[in-house]
């Protein structure tokens, strides 16, 4: 059973205590793991996701709410969707790990879908709305006081998602990195419905990968994820 041991890692790390260890177990359940394990009654994380989404939304806007007093509701509305975007909520599930605890189907596997980004902010809203079903909302926030919001508070998260995009290209030019350059790498999907995967380079190496649904869109993401990666770094 060395999925139960992987969740047995997972809250003593983050010491928490599922009562319910069916939801920890669906929060890290992807669709295609269910479509290739059809017996039983395996349960994908969409629900929980949908129900994270909503717990996030509220405790983030409560924890804005106190933490900056003076701000007017367009600012705080604006900080609010840049902490809960898919960049950030992905960042937070990478640093907790959550990737290598995720249950999928081979083909998601072999795709890497275990580091894409959409994947691992959907798993991060699931996971939260696990916490909340099993423990409530006390637990949750105290959950994310530990782990997301001083994040925010120290770093400013929010405001930079903003635009990584000139962050990145300042803090090129400041360390002299070389030039940032942006390339496509794949396109996919319908006409309605594309998905671009786009590289960033500084000087000749790659330093990050994102995708989305617009270029600009996916270059900022590639944008966050180098800029997170340098920040890692120093």
């Amino acid at each position: 059973m060395k999925h139960e041991h992987s969740f047995d890692e997972l809250q003593r790390k983050l010491q928490l205590n599922f009562k319910r260890i069916k939801l920890l177990r669906q929060a890290f359940t992807h669709t295609s793991y269910v479509n290739e394990h059809k017996r039983g009654s395996v349960q994908d994380n969409e629900r929980l996701e949908f129900l994270g989404d909503a717990v996030l939304q509220l405790l983030v806007s409560e924890y804005l709410f106190e933490t900056y007093p003076k701000r007017p509701e367009g600012e705080l509305t604006r900080m609010r969707a840049s902490v809960v975007c898919e960049p950030s909520l992905a960042y937070f599930a990478e640093r907790l790990e959550l990737g290598k605890h995720v249950l999928l189907g081979r083909g998601e596997e072999q795709l890497g879908g275990r580091h894409r980004q959409a994947l691992l902010a959907d798993l991060f809203e699931s996971f939260i709305g696990a916490i909340f079903l099993d423990a409530g909302i006390e637990r949750t926030r105290q959950f994310l006081q530990e782990h997301m919001f001083p994040f925010i508070e120290s770093n400013d998260f929010g405001l930079l998602m903003k635009d990584a995009k000139s962050k990145l290209q300042e803090r090129a030019q400041h360390h002299g990195m070389g030039p940032v350059e942006y390339r496509v790498l794949e396109e996919r999907g319908p006409a309605h419905d594309r998905e671009f995967i786009v590289e960033v380079f500084l000087g000749a190496e790659v330093f990050g990968r994102g995708a989305g649904r617009t270029k600009k869109e996916a270059e900022q993401r590639a944008a966050a994820e180098a800029w997170n990666k340098l920040s890692a770094e120093s």
